[in-house]
């Protein structure tokens, strides 16, 4: 990634220039310390947020209004506890911690902010995070967004039922590791936490009507899926798909003028 999209590694009068710039958008990416069973490290979540948005940003045209907070590593992670070295932040503070943020970078002139998002468990409570930001700041726009569900294509490369069941450290996951980093991936490959506690007919543990579960309740190991066909040419998959796709979605956002931002009601102090 160019070192100029870096925003920490602006001086000042150089972000205060960025700022004002039609459309400055600054993309923060969100990830957490938790398992991801006994194959994948405890920042898998990080890295995934971090290695893209990298890739993403440098594949940009150069004079596109984006840069680059540092990764926030720390996230909301309560359904991993009991697993060792799982550490989650409480909500109210991950919430005011980017209503904080995000409201200096307003401040500085910035006028949205894309919540770059890698870990599910944190994917609703980052929105709130978001319309809490909007109520003190309502000329940034800001948008919540979650790794995996924006760009089209990339859930297809994943067979059935792992596209559906494989929530947590499954096959996408240790793959997309196997093709990042080799190195921090361990020998096991488990398939658990499927089938032992299905909902009842209608439910779900995601989607329209799911369940606030608990990796415990499932899953001896931490994982919830199949990572036994893990591949690294299977990762290299999903991260072209992701990169080329976010790579659109930001590009097609970048030239625009959208959302609209012109305040309609008083900002909440």
């Amino acid at each position: 990634m160019p070192v100029q999209r870096c925003l920490d590694r602006l001086a000042w009068p150089a972000l205060a220039e960025a700022a004002a710039q039609p459309g400055s958008t600054v993309l923060w990416p969100l990830g957490s310390i938790e398992q991801h069973g006994p194959q994948l490290p405890l920042g898998t979540d990080a890295l995934f947020a971090e290695r893209v948005s990298e890739a993403v940003l440098a594949g940009l045209e150069p004079e596109l209004p984006i840069w680059r907070l540092p990764c926030q590593c720390l996230g909301f992670s309560p359904e991993h506890l009991g697993f060792a070295g799982t550490l989650s932040l409480p909500s109210e503070l991950l919430i005011s911690l980017v209503v904080a943020v995000g409201s200096q970078l307003a401040e500085a002139g910035f006028k949205r902010l894309v919540l770059f998002n890698a870990h599910g468990g944190q994917i609703a409570l980052l929105q709130v995070a978001a319309r809490e930001l909007r109520a003190h700041q309502p000329a940034l726009a800001v948008l919540p967004c979650f790794l995996w569900s924006g760009p089209p294509g990339v859930s297809a490369l994943l067979p059935q039922p792992e596209r559906r069941q494989g929530l947590h450290a499954g096959l996408a996951e240790t793959s997309l590791m196997l093709h990042l980093a080799p190195e921090l991936v361990g020998p096991e490959r488990p398939r658990d936490g499927i089938g032992a506690q299905d909902p009842p007919t209608g439910w779900s543990l995601e989607g329209a009507v799911p369940l606030a579960w608990r990796t415990a309740d499932l899953s001896q190991t931490g994982v919830i899926g199949d990572a036994s066909g893990a591949e690294a040419a299977l990762g290299a998959d999903l991260f072209d798909g992701l990169v080329a796709g976010w790579g659109e979605l930001l590009t097609n956002l970048l030239r625009s003028d959208w959302p609209s931002t012109a305040p309609q009601l008083p900002a909440i102090r």
